[in-house]
């Protein structure tokens, strides 16, 4: 099965979510994306961002919360995506 490619469009430009680390909780799931910019002012440049999904599987446009509790399975998502965990590891250096 081919895995879907997310997108995305911002005003200064738009691309794919190339890493995604997400994890559900009983409120909403979580997710850190790494952006890649294949178009617009930003192509060729990346960005992190910190959102969430509803249970149903749609986009929020609400801060994203995250519980003490949920950050070492987060954590263990990261562990799936490289280039994104390598750019979170410049937030506490």
């Amino acid at each position: 099965m081919e895995k879907k490619v997310k997108t995305f469009s911002l005003f200064w430009g738009s691309g794919i979510v190339e890493e995604e680390a997400k994890i559900g909780t009983p409120y909403h799931v979580p997710t850190i994306q790494l952006l890649k910019f294949t178009d617009g002012e930003a192509k060729g440049s990346y960005e992190i961002r910190f959102c969430h999904y509803n249970q149903e599987g749609r986009f929020q446009r609400s801060p994203l919360i995250i519980d003490e509790k949920d950050l070492p399975r987060l954590r263990k998502a990261l562990e799936k995506t490289p280039k994104l965990k390598k750019m979170l590891q410049k937030l506490t250096k």
